[in-house]
């Protein structure tokens, strides 16, 4: 064996045969040994700091796994998938950071579709600490790129923060406190791929992710996903009990798996007097939740009779708004361009399972069209989808838009003058960055620092969208099993126009 380098092959040759007898003095071989060691100790003596830096970090290096900041406690999560789902989790992380009283880190939004979870119903998703370090890598990759954007900067919380449901620190602020870095260097152009800074982030999230375990009185790492846990809270004897989903015997046998689902009442088993509530960090995998089969597939959590707080939190983030920014970007097209009242189509065609439903989807459109019956002008339509205009030609959309004498159809497209400026409204306005838990930026009562600007505009065309057809007056057609259009349903019916 190699002992220098164990993975290099060895030869056909065998190692030199020692002779006999040695004419080396044992002075000299001590003389050499105390050197090495002298020269050795004054290395790492006099070496700087920055030449260490780049072992992982660990509680012993890391201050900050002390109780900080006034006692302050954190939850951060893993989101993913597309946007509507990254809501979805955000909402959940909302409630169960205010039941466990935790300071939320807010996420950025992901690219669509760069981590992926799985299948609940199936038990087969990525477990919590392999999609946490997905998430922190991509994460890392958003703002070395310049196309970080807070969650927050999207969705509007204000109203939660200044009413004290939630408190809430921006993932940038937090990872600069945890990680050793000033919040400056998290900005595009001090993470260049060789950035000692990118690498000390990277670090920090095999961590912080769970990778080696919890850490006591430092980081929880929740191990239990939706193949195990279903999430309650103040349902009282119900905490332990089997859930009505679990895996069918031929699932069991076909993917040898012996799972067993149980309710778990998570102020109990996560809050005080539990392990997880000594942790000054609290890191879930995924917190995407849905019905399925009677049941929930992680959180199930939907009244508080018994906690007002908790029950007030449930019932505001029901719906939660978009920042005034886009909301008034939609109400301007809507008001300014189409000009009169017009209908809605949210049409998704090419992604996933909605290639295959053309025929279905266009024929939800053509029969709202055909109940708003005769008109001697136009139908005003405004058109939503992911089917590039030049590729409409041959289709029911094609029809619609060749026939201008009974139909005139709207839409928007990310270059936009409406789209790119409301990208660079949001931009100024750095919502993410204006919760109280601000530690470094803050200047004065209202003033705040803009740092880490993205280099490059966010794409905003979605929301606005949605926020214009929830301004449609004649109604709404939106794609069966799309999540964006049970978005604008919920826009409609808490009446944002």
């Amino acid at each position: 064996m190699n002992l220098l380098n164990p993975n290099r092959p060895t030869t056909g040759r065998a190692w030199p045969t020692k002779r006999a007898s040695s004419h080396r003095s044992p002075i000299l071989l001590f003389c050499l040994l105390f050197f090495s060691f002298f020269f050795v100790f004054s290395f790492y003596s006099l070496s700087p700091k920055s030449l260490l830096s780049s072992k992982t970090l660990t509680p012993s290096l890391s201050p900050q796994c002390a109780p900080a900041h006034g006692g302050e406690k954190f939850l951060w999560y893993a989101p993913h998938s597309g946007f509507s789902n990254q809501l979805s989790e955000f909402k959940n992380a909302l409630l169960m950071a205010a039941i466990l009283n935790r300071t939320l880190v807010v996420p950025p939004i992901l690219d669509h579709h760069a981590v992926a979870l799985g299948s609940c119903p199936k038990f087969r998703v990525l477990g919590p600490s392999e999609i946490r370090i997905s998430v922190w890598d991509h994460v890392v990759e958003l703002i070395r790129s310049g196309r970080y954007v807070s969650m927050a900067d999207i969705i509007d919380i204000s109203s939660l923060v200044s009413s004290s449901l939630v408190r809430a620190v921006d993932f940038r602020v937090f990872a600069s406190l945890w990680c050793n870095l000033n919040i400056d260097s998290t900005c595009v152009d001090e993470l260049d791929p060789r950035s000692s800074s990118l690498d000390s982030l990277k670090q920090c999230g095999s961590f912080l992710s769970g990778l080696d375990g919890s850490v006591s009185k430092c980081l929880y790492a929740v191990n239990e996903d939706c193949r195990t846990t279903v999430w309650t809270y103040q349902n009282g004897s119900e905490d332990g009990a089997l859930d009505s989903f679990q895996p069918d015997e031929q699932l069991k046998r076909k993917k040898q798996i012996s799972y067993v689902r149980r309710r778990q009442d998570v102020y109990k088993h996560l809050g005080p007097g539990s392990e997880a509530d000594l942790a000054t960090v609290l890191a879930f995998g995924s917190l995407f939740s849905g019905p399925y089969k009677g049941s929930e597939s992680y959180i199930d959590i939907h009244e508080s009779p018994r906690d007002q707080r908790i029950q007030n939190l449930i019932e505001k983030i029901e719906f939660l708004p978009f920042a005034p920014e886009i909301i008034s970007a939609g109400k301007r097209y809507a008001h300014d361009t189409i000009q009169a009242p017009f209908l809605c189509a949210q049409l998704r065609l090419l992604d996933g399972q909605f290639k295959n439903h053309w025929k279905t989807t266009f024929l939800g459109l053509q029969q709202r069209i055909e109940s708003l019956g005769q008109s001697p002008h136009p139908i005003h339509i405004f058109v939503m989808t992911d089917l590039p205009e030049a590729n409409w030609t041959g289709s029911y959309l094609g029809n619609l838009a060749a026939d201008s004498l009974r139909f005139k159809l709207f839409f928007l497209e990310e270059s936009d003058q409406l789209v790119v400026q409301t990208a660079k409204r949001l931009v100024d306005a750095n919502h993410g960055m204006r919760f109280r838990f601000h530690p470094k930026i803050r200047d004065g009562d209202s003033q705040v620092t803009k740092l880490c600007h993205p280099s490059r505009l966010p794409d905003v065309l979605l929301y606005v969208e949605e926020t214009v057809c929830s301004c449609a007056s004649l109604g709404f057609v939106g794609t069966t099993g799309s999540t964006i259009a049970e978005s604008i349903e919920l826009m409609r019916k808490f009446e944002i126009c």
